[in-house]
C-alpha cells in the first residue's frame, strides 16, 4: 500500500511547520558534529521561575493528578478573569473562559467551532506559521493581508474594509507580532475596530501570547474597545512570557457561546489540560506582573544588541520590533547573488544556505507568508548571539 493510499488528504495537503522542521534540521546537522547555533524556535531560554514550580510541586503533593474540568479548573478561570481586568482593563466571567493545552490549541478550538467551508479568515500577514493550515483544516480559507517592512510590517484598515466580504468570519492576528515583533498601538488598534465594527458578522481573533515582553509602551487589546468587544476573542497564554512552553497552557477568553462550543470541541479532542499545572498557572497570573519584568529587560538588550550588529550587513532592510523576541529583516536585495556557486533565489535558498554553510539555524520567510525575509530568534544566550551575528555577517559578505 502506498502512502498515498494509507493517509488521508488532509493530511497530505497539510504542510509541515517550518519553524518545528528547522529545529529538527538543526539537531541533526549537529548530530553529525556540527556546531550549529539555532535562533529559529520561537522559545526564551529561560527557565520556568521557581514560585510556579514550587506551586507545581505542592499541587502534585495536594493530590491534583486527576482529570479537570473541560474549560479549565474553576481556581484558574477565575485568576484569569482577575488578571484581564488589573491589566487589561477587561470583564470576562469564568464562563467566558477555556483553558486549553496551549494558545494553538485554542486557535484550534476556534477555527474548529467557528468556520464552516467556504468561510473567510482574514489574517494579518506576516503571521505565525500555524494560522493558515489551522483555517485551512476547518475548511476555511485565509485570505491574507501584506504589510511589509515599510510599514513595520502593519496592515492599515482600508486594507481590511476592503477585504471584508460577506463570507468573512474573523480577523485573526497577533500583537505583538510572530514573526515580526510589530506592536499594534491604541490608536492603530481603534482604527481596525473601527472599520469592522460595522460588520456584525465578523468577530476579531486577537493572539496576545506575547503580551508580557513589549518593550516601548504597554501592551494594547482591541477588546477594549466598546464597539468590537463583544464580538472579539482574546487568546493568550503561559508559554512565552512565563517561560513555561512545555507545560502547555493556554486560554481564551470570549463570548459565552463560543467557549461553550469550544469547549464542546475539546471535550471530544483532548479534554481538559493538566490539573497541577493549571494550579501553577493560577499562582503565575495573580503574582505581581512584574515577575516578567527581568525577562523583558533582557530581551530588550539582546534587541539592540543583534540590531546593531545587522545594521553592519548592507543591504538588509530593518524595521525595530517593539515586542516579541524576534527580528524580520527584509533580505530581498541578496536574491539572484551567490554563495560558494549557489544562486540564491528566494529566502527558502537562503535559510538553507546559511544553516548548511555557516550552520546557523534561521526560518525562511516564505513560512510567515513573507517571502522576501528571514526570522531571527534573540531568544539565545549573548555568547550564542555574539557568534549568529559573526556568521551571519561572514556568510553575506562572501556574497557575489
Amino acid at each position: 500500500m502506498s502512502h498515498e493510499s494509507l493517509l488521508s488528504q488532509t493530511v497530505l495537503n497539510l504542510k509541515e511547520s517550518a519553524t518545528l522542521k528547522m529545529s529538527q534540521m538543526a539537531r541533526e546537522l549537529k548530530a553529525k558534529g556540527h556546531d550549529v547555533i539555532s535562533l529559529s524556535i520561537g522559545e526564551p531560554d529561560f527557565d520556568t521561575p521557581s514560585f510556579i514550580n514550587d506551586a507545581a510541586k505542592q499541587a502534585l503533593d495536594d493530590g491534583y493528578t486527576h482529570y479537570t474540568p473541560v474549560p479549565g479548573l474553576l481556581e484558574l478561570r477565575e485568576a484569569i478573569c482577575t488578571k484581564l481586568k488589573r491589566d487589561n482593563n477587561l470583564s470576562f466571567e469564568p464562563k467566558n473562559i477555556v483553558v486549553s493545552n496551549g494558545a494553538k490549541q485554542t486557535i484550534y478550538n476556534l477555527c474548529q467551532a467557528l468556520l464552516n467551508p467556504g468561510d473567510e479568515v482574514i489574517i494579518f500577514t506576516p503571521y505565525w506559521v500555524s494560522y493558515i493550515e489551522i483555517v485551512k483544516l476547518a475548511g476555511g480559507v485565509p485570505i491574507c493581508l501584506n504589510a511589509g517592512v515599510e510599514r513595520d510590517y502593519k496592515v492599515n484598515p482600508q486594507d481590511v474594509a476592503a477585504a471584508i466580504t460577506n463570507k468573512t468570519k474573523f480577523v485573526l492576528y497577533s500583537s505583538p507580532s510572530n514573526p515580526t515583533g510589530s506592536v499594534y498601538t491604541k490608536k492603530e488598534l481603534e482604527a481596525l475596530a473601527n472599520v469592522i465594527a460595522p460588520h456584525e458578522h465578523v468577530h476579531v481573533v486577537s493572539d496576545e501570547i506575547y503580551e508580557h515582553i513589549v518593550f516601548d509602551g504597554v501592551h494594547e487589546s482591541i477588546a477594549q474597545f466598546e464597539n468590537i468587544r463583544p464580538r472579539t476573542i482574546v487568546v493568550n497564554g503561559m508559554s512565552k512570557g512565563f517561560a513555561m512552553t512545555g507545560w502547555r497552557l493556554g486560554y481564551m477568553a470570549a463570548p459565552e457561546v463560543v467557549a461553550k462550543a469550544c469547549t464542546k470541541i475539546q471535550g471530544q479532542v483532548t479534554s481538559g489540560a493538566s490539573a497541577f499545572g493549571q494550579k501553577a498557572a493560577s499562582i503565575a497570573l495573580l503574582a505581581d506582573p512584574k515577575v516578567t519584568q527581568d525577562m523583558m529587560r533582557t530581551f530588550l538588550g539582546r534587541r539592540e544588541y543583534v540590531l546593531g550588529q545587522l545594521r553592519e550587513i548592507e543591504g538588509l532592510k530593518l524595521s525595530i520590533p517593539e515586542g516579541a523576541f524576534y527580528i524580520f529583516p527584509d533580505c530581498s536585495d541578496f536574491f539572484g547573488k551567490s554563495y560558494n556557486g549557489q544562486v540564491i533565489n528566494d529566502s527558502n535558498d537562503l535559510a538553507a544556505s546559511i544553516l548548511n554553510n555557516v550552520h546557523l539555524a534561521l526560518v525562511a520567510g516564505a513560512a510567515f507568508g513573507a517571502p522576501n525575509c528571514l526570522r531571527i530568534s534573540y531568544a539565545a544566550s549573548q555568547e550564542q548571539l555574539a557568534e549568529a551575528c559573526k556568521r551571519l555577517k561572514d556568510y553575506f559578505s562572501k556574497m557575489v
